[in-house]
């Protein structure tokens, strides 16, 4: 059996995947650990892994949620310039205390979020086994995908693969400060630097994205330790309350605007007067961000609780309303529910072009977002079949995917795989313009 130690963004977005991934892999006898921040010891916990600290001597506890609040406050790019800061701290934190936290626990595996790019340096500086994993979107830094945090659909011409350069170019200015901490700690442990982020690296036994494979682009030449295994999802510990018994049987809308963005009380306000005069019944879930009397100023009467068995009520949804977050949106899809996504910032206009690419649902960006218009995506999705259609299809692709049980499989058979020592001093960086036949995409 296999000791695995979790390192992730201490966000619960990917957070509450990697649990699902280390509950399976306990299940099957092997150890999982996270090496977290301390403000998520009892989170940890209440999933059922073990849990290591990291940080201690440099950290003040508390300071996870003071930047939740203040990214919620934000969007666009200046969220993205307020979480380099944060990003960075954290990555110089994980760099000091993880590497002698790994070898004090005796971990032999390490399963990195994709986000968290600094785990691949960790495990090449320990001669680790690395399983890359996609909680959010799987990033493909090649000239022909479109960046992440961009809403471009995808588009193989020459044009196109010059414009999505010069974002990653973009991407790599603005993270600057995360990818000098990283080479610093590269050069100290003599390691090559890497010249930007997100390259895919020959460390990597495989790498596994919950991404659905019908929920993407056609993107050709996936390398071949590549795999899409769709939700992790299974049972936690945690219990969730809901008052089911307050469904009145009209067509079900649920609204979620995850565990960043829920502060924005307006936004929460416009999606409430965008349902209050239809023959719809509209759930809210806020996750504490707000306030008992922000709640009772929603217009129209929507059911508003602060958490929601977000699976199971949306298995009674006719429509989800998101900030296109990667964990709401293919947790609709996984049953069957059409959307409208309003990206807010990070990855969320890149799943929004995925639900335009699959046709799903409806986009409307923040910026142009107004009670009309959203009114009229919401009837448009309720009311026109080929939505549901669309994400019937989807749902029945993840269904065949495997999830879970899948990525588990697939991490256990990698590790049955020798290593060799060779690759941890030649990373291969994927970014080649490569050429497809497959049909072009319109603007």
């Amino acid at each position: 059996m296999t000791h695995f130690g979790i390192i992730c963004p201490p966000y619960p977005g990917h957070l509450n995947p990697q649990s699902a991934l280390g509950r399976e892999l306990q299940n099957r006898g092997h150890q999982v650990t996270v090496l977290q921040l301390i403000d998520l010891e009892k989170k940890v916990q209440s999933e059922g892994l073990e849990f290591y600290p990291v940080g201690l001597s440099i950290y003040q506890p508390g300071l996870l949620a003071e930047t939740f609040q203040q990214l919620g406050q934000l969007s666009g790019i200046k969220a993205l310039q307020y979480s380099v800061d944060f990003c960075q701290r954290f990555t110089e934190i994980l760099c000091q205390d993880a590497p002698k936290a790994i070898t004090k626990l005796g971990i032999e595996a390490l399963l990195v979020d994709q986000l968290e790019p600094v785990g691949e340096t960790i495990a090449e500086y320990l001669n680790l086994s690395l399983i890359v994993v996609s909680c959010g979107q799987a990033i493909h830094r090649r000239g022909d995908v479109p960046p992440f945090f961009t809403p471009w659909l995808y588009q193989n011409q020459p044009w196109a693969k010059l414009r999505n350069q010069i974002a990653y170019f973009i991407l790599d200015y603005s993270c600057q400060p995360i990818l000098n901490t990283i080479n610093q700690y590269r050069q100290q442990w003599k390691l090559p630097p890497y010249p930007h982020f997100y390259g895919a690296t020959s460390t990597r036994l495989c790498h596994i994205s919950q991404q659905p494979e019908a929920f993407d682009f056609p993107i050709p030449n996936l390398p071949n330790n590549f795999y899409y295994t769709g939700p992790f999802r299974n049972q936690s510990p945690q219990k969730v309350f809901f008052p089911y018994e307050r469904l009145t049987g009209q067509p079900l809308i649920y609204a979620s605007l995850g565990s960043v963005q829920n502060t924005k009380v307006n936004l929460f306000r416009s999606i409430a007067e965008a349902c209050q005069e239809l023959d719809v019944q509209l759930v809210i879930t806020h996750g504490g961000g707000m306030s008992e009397t922000e709640v009772k100023t929603l217009p129209g009467s929507p059911l508003v609780v602060e958490y929601a068995p977000q699976v199971e009520v949306l298995a009674k949804a006719n429509l989800t309303i998101t900030h296109g977050g990667m964990n709401t949106v293919i947790d609709s899809l996984s049953s069957g529910v059409p959307l409208v996504a309003i990206p807010i910032t990070f990855e969320q206009p890149g799943t929004g072009a995925r639900i335009r690419w699959t046709k799903t649902g409806e986009v409307i960006p923040i910026s142009r977002l107004n009670v009309a218009r959203l009114r009229q995506a919401i009837q448009q999705v309720l009311t026109e079949k080929s939505y549901s259609e669309n994400a019937l299809k989807i749902r029945d692709s993840i269904r065949k995917a495997g999830g879970v049980k899948q990525a588990a499989d697939l991490i256990e058979q990698c590790l049955k795989q020798p290593l060799n020592p060779q690759n941890y001093h030649e990373p291969i960086y994927s970014d080649r313009i490569l050429i497809s036949t497959t049909s072009e995409a319109k603007p």
